[in-house]
């Protein structure tokens, strides 16, 4: 079975993507990712986020091989609430990119029974309620 780090390289070199190109856009170390590809050294949640991301995977696919394969990237579509949480709590694109992706891989796939749509307020309380967990799991 596939590791998280194969899986990695594989949609690494689909995109035709060094890991110079992949550090970079994820903001890691080149090393750090060379071990997690190379010798499936563990990475923790938040790396896992950047690095699918970054790649326009899921991080269930990178997790766990299980889910929809990437393919090319697809456009990142913003919705208009979180552009306005956004723009009132000074996100940055990847920042808000990182919000949405969490949103994606926690809230929404793990309900079926939520089909409803976040309000700014929603998605401040979202960004707020991370940053205390990320706090508490790191310090």
């Amino acid at each position: 079975m596939a590791t998280p780090g194969e899986r990695i390289r594989k949609v690494r070199e689909k995109l035709g993507w060094t890991q110079e190109r992949l550090a970079e856009e994820a903001k890691i170390s080149k090393g750090f990712l060379s071990e997690v590809e190379g010798r499936g050294k563990n990475i923790s949640l938040d790396l896992l986020l950047r690095i699918a991301t970054s790649l326009g995977a899921s991080v269930g696919y990178l997790a766990t091989g299980e889910g929809d394969q990437p393919g090319e990237r697809k456009p990142v579509v913003i919705p208009s609430e979180l552009s306005e949480a956004a723009e009132e709590l000074h996100l940055t694109y990847p920042e808000t990119r990182d919000l949405l992706e969490a949103y994606n891989s926690v809230v929404a796939r793990r309900s079926n029974r939520f089909k409803g749509t976040m309000s700014a307020k929603d998605w401040k309380d979202l960004h707020e309620a991370l940053k205390n967990v990320i706090r508490k799991v790191y310090g």
